[in-house]
């Protein structure tokens, strides 16, 4: 239940989505005695859609996010283990079309197979199922493993969880199915935005694990790149990130609020 409320939910606050729905409603009751409300309405959608495309505002709450784990430091040594979060490819289009298709984040899968290759030894976890209400025969896993195995990554080291439907799903079954042993060290590679949640759900879940941040958005926080849909975007992770990261501390799964380097 709680999946699914949190996909349902969560569309609906995407500031992208709810702009949409404020001046839907608000040109419906522009057609009744409403008219009045209705015209706020509009204009109060047109107005938020100008200061989230016209203003930093994505890359503001995004920043925040993006630096709250450093990039990883080599000089840690090897690691025993790497562990990639699905995310970056469409299951359902790549079963479509009879090849792997990536969307953003793509960066995950490709600095993955860039760690699998500087440390041959380590084995490579791929996590993700189907996040699809509807369609769940399609899993991320297997898509993520063709990729990896097409930028030199052998089979024989790849593991697959075809479970998991979010991220807190990825830490509860990738924890069962590697059963790290004490002073194992596990790379955790996502995008850098999403490190603060998935972390703290891999801490809850007992699986220490050392960030490897990926896939920035944002360089410089006050860039100023016009009327784009790119600010738009920004300001819907950012508030998917945000939320996820309140809901999982109101409902226990994290310690901490906005989990960062220990």
């Amino acid at each position: 239940m709680f999946f699914v409320l949190s996909k349902t939910l969560g569309l609906l606050a995407l500031p992208t989505n709810f702009m949409i729905a404020l001046g839907l409603v608000g040109a419906l009751l522009m057609l009744t005695r409403f008219a009045r409300l209705g015209r706020r309405l509009v204009v109060s959608a047109m107005l938020l859609l100008a200061i989230v495309g016209l203003t930093p505002l994505g890359s503001l709450m995004l920043y925040p996010l993006e630096s709250r784990f450093p990039k990883w430091d080599p000089a840690k040594g090897a690691p025993d283990g790497i562990i990639v979060l699905g995310g970056p490819v469409d299951s359902d289009l790549s079963v479509m079309y009879g090849m792997p298709v990536t969307v953003a984040g793509a960066d995950r899968v490709i600095q993955a197979a860039v760690l699998a290759r500087r440390y041959p030894k380590a084995r490579v976890l791929f996590t993700g199922g189907s996040a699809n209400l509807i369609a769940t025969e399609a899993k991320e896993a297997d898509v993520g493993a063709e990729i990896l195995e097409s930028l030199g990554v052998p089979k024989d080291r790849l593991l697959l969880e075809r479970q998991s439907r979010n991220t807190y799903e990825n830490a509860i079954f990738s924890k069962a199915m590697l059963a790290p042993k004490p002073g194992e060290r596990w790379l955790l590679v996502t995008s850098a935005y999403h490190m603060p949640r998935s972390v703290g759900l891999f801490r809850k879940a007992g699986f220490p694990v050392e960030p490897y941040p990926v896939d920035w958005r944002v360089g410089r926080v006050l860039d100023f790149d016009g009327i784009s849909l790119l600010g738009l975007r920004r300001a819907d992770i950012a508030v998917r990130e945000w939320v996820g990261l309140v809901a999982y501390r109101l409902r226990g799964r994290t310690d901490d609020l906005f989990p960062g380097p220990t």
